[in-house]
């Protein structure tokens, strides 16, 4: 009974359900992302390099069934043929590369808004025997010289 009077504890600290909450938004981040990719980005440059569909872009490692060569991935694969799906990984890797960036970009906001302004100083030096003493003191109380 204590166990589970023990999981229930961890189960409802706020940082458990913060941790839930950014699992949820990151996996829908990553979609959006993979959109972002795969239907934004992708298809200009693809353009720019003499109409490449990244998606399609993939080498033959083995002959399926049917011999290649394949007009795309998708018959490859239907066809049963072994295939190094080098725009696939293409696409990943950028995905990657915009998430990185993303959550540093986010970190970076987060620290930012966490730096706390510098303490106030509660002592002063003494310009005489540079001793240090409260801010209020008229006299320094190392060489007893007179503060203006």
């Amino acid at each position: 009974m204590s166990m589970m009077k023990e999981f229930r504890e961890f189960a409802v600290k706020g940082s458990v359900i913060d941790m839930a909450v950014g699992i949820i938004i990151g996996a829908a981040f990553g979609k959006i992302v993979s959109s972002l990719v795969a239907d934004v980005i992708m298809p200009p440059i693809g353009l720019l390099l003499g109409n490449v569909d990244f998606s399609n872009l993939f080498l033959t490692l083995k002959s399926g069934a049917a011999a290649g060569p394949y007009a795309s991935l998708a018959e490859a694969q239907a066809a049963g043929a072994v295939t190094l799906n080098i725009g696939i990984f293409l696409n990943t890797v950028i995905s990657f590369i915009i998430v990185a960036v993303c959550v540093f970009a986010l970190v970076k906001a987060v620290n930012k808004l966490r730096r706390e302004a510098p303490a106030a100083p509660t002592t002063k030096q003494c310009p005489y025997c540079c001793s240090p003493m409260d801010l209020k003191a008229v006299r320094c109380p190392h060489c007893t010289s007179q503060l203006a």
